[in-house]
């Protein structure tokens, strides 16, 4: 790999519940001038996905709906601190306020995380292939906090079409060493890549990044190989 472009797909509107981003995508990409490409990887955000999946639901600005949106949406409360809930998904996600949005929505309505990121990944990667005969990956993504790390990155919440976790163990360092405990999460050293061009306020959720290996293209999914399951889990 000698160098990665990650590109920002502008000129995409105001999303809305029913909207086909497939469409949305490759029209932007098509007043872009910005052919895809075999082994492209396609970068969306989750909260199009969610809007365009209608889940957006309303909110009435007040802290109680706000915590009862937070608890329908998370499987368990791990953390209270005042208005502030650290949750696990169903998903499986250990995130702030079970992923809910308030940003760069309709006033009056809150934005949740998509139900199935994975197959929502997979069914935009089938209909680019299907309607431009090219296939590329997807990852969807959001922006997460760090436990210990101030600060907030992108991580991927689905994908398709990419290995998310590249495994190194057995393989050996540039000294010859042995690697015994060395995963990488490609998935999301590509979505916080993205987020340095899809910002939070231009209104930009899509993003394509072209140059990557392609021994990091096959299958496998953020819920089967990213999520640590719990009896490898030392914190719960």
């Amino acid at each position: 790999m000698n160098e990665l472009r990650v590109i920002p797909v502008r000129g995409v509107g105001p999303v809305v519940g029913g909207d086909d981003l497939v469409t949305l995508l490759l029209d932007a990409l098509d007043a872009q001038g910005l052919p895809l490409e075999h082994h492209d990887l396609v970068i969306v955000t989750s909260k199009v996905v969610s809007k365009s999946e209608g889940r957006v639901v309303h909110f009435d600005g007040t802290e109680e709906h706000k915590i009862a949106l937070i608890e329908q949406e998370a499987k368990r409360v791990l953390r209270r601190r005042g208005p502030l809930r650290i949750t696990e998904t169903e998903h499986g996600f250990i995130n702030a306020n079970a992923g809910i949005d308030l940003s760069n929505t309709v006033e009056g309505t809150a934005v949740l995380l998509p139900r199935e990121p994975d197959r929502s990944a997979r069914r935009m990667r089938a209909e680019i292939r299907r309607r431009r005969d090219v296939d590329v990956a997807v990852v969807v993504t959001d922006t997460f906090g760090r436990v210990w790390r101030q600060g907030v990155t992108d991580v991927a919440l689905g994908s398709a079409g990419i290995i998310p976790v590249l495994d190194l163990r057995g393989s050996t360092d540039a000294n010859g060493r042995l690697l015994e405990a060395t995963e990488v999460a490609i998935v999301d050293e590509i979505a916080g890549a993205a987020n340095l061009v899809l910002g939070k306020a231009m209104g930009t959720p899509f993003a394509v990044l072209r140059g990557l290996d392609e021994s990091y293209f096959g299958e496998g999914s953020v819920s089967q190989d990213v999520i640590r399951s719990a009896n490898e889990d030392l914190f719960r």
